[in-house]
């Protein structure tokens, strides 16, 4: 679902705002012929929707944050674990938002376990930064040897349909990927309004985003390379089998569209299915 971009009212944290505390955990194993959500475990306003199955036997769940949006002093985490030979498929039915505040930071921190033969992907929709919000925001993606893996991450920095830059605030993103115990890929990047207009940062783009697929052949790299051609403030690596795809962008929309694409070269490969986007994303 598109975010809504246009001129409304935002919540401005005080000094000392009233944090929420939220929590969720998730389970999925396989039962007979199909994935199922094995436990759910939350506290605080963050829990999900019953699971749906569009293509068979890969697990749909989505993600829902009933406050609408997180402040300052606000703490998420949700940790997933997917089991042996399980499939799991996790989104949101809308785009995050994170206010703009006076100063205190709002953390969410995820933990992905995907163990041997299984299958996650991590495909939220667009996460909103309003200009003057400060995020920290963690992944910590735990993976076996044959494990895989397909994930994004898209910010929208400011909102342009409403003349928002990001003149002021923050985002600070981790990344920590190991794979069978080991730390193969680290990173931190930070975002202000130094790096929002700098060249060697976004370049005024409000959009930008990572994804990652794992694991990843040079065929898929080539299929991807081909894909981006002479586009501009797109890219695509591989490191040990890990394949990172970044994009910049005006619009969160299209950048969105780009990482689909990528999705449906490498989806059937690497999850061994066929695209099939969560109903949501079309309401």
């Amino acid at each position: 679902m598109p975010a809504n971009l246009a001129a409304s009212s935002v919540p401005v944290a005080t000094s000392e705002p009233a944090a929420w505390e939220a929590e969720l955990r998730l389970g999925f194993s396989q039962r007979g012929d199909k994935t199922v959500l094995a436990s759910s475990e939350h506290h605080g306003p963050l829990t999900v929707q019953r699971p749906f199955y569009p293509e068979g036997g890969v697990c749909h769940v989505y993600l829902l944050h009933p406050p609408g949006g997180v402040v300052a002093g606000d703490k998420l985490s949700i940790t997933a674990a997917v089991d042996t030979t399980a499939q799991a498929l996790i989104t949101t039915p809308a785009a995050g938002k994170f206010y703009r505040s006076e100063g205190g930071e709002a953390r969410q921190t995820v933990n992905l376990k995907v163990s041997e033969h299984a299958s996650l992907e991590w495909l939220p929709q667009e996460t909103i930064v309003y200009e003057g919000a400060r995020l920290n925001s963690s992944m910590h993606i735990e993976l076996a040897d044959h494990a895989r893996f397909i994930g994004w991450e898209i910010l929208a920095l400011g909102r342009p349909a409403a003349g928002e830059g990001f003149a002021n605030g923050a985002a600070t993103l981790n990344w920590r990927i190991s794979r069978a115990g080991r730390l193969f890929y680290l990173e931190r990047l930070r975002l202000d309004a130094e790096a929002f207009q700098a060249r060697w940062g976004l370049f005024g783009h409000s959009a930008c985003g990572t994804m990652f697929v794992y694991p990843a052949s040079a065929l898929q790299l080539a299929a991807v390379q081909k894909l981006i051609g002479d586009e501009a403030n797109r890219g695509v690596t591989s490191i040990e089998g890990l394949l990172i795809c970044r994009g910049l962008d005006l619009r969160a929309d299209l950048l969105k569209s780009f990482f689909e694409a990528v999705w449906g070269l490498v989806r059937g490969d690497v999850v061994g299915k066929a695209v099939c986007a969560p109903r949501i994303w079309a309401t």
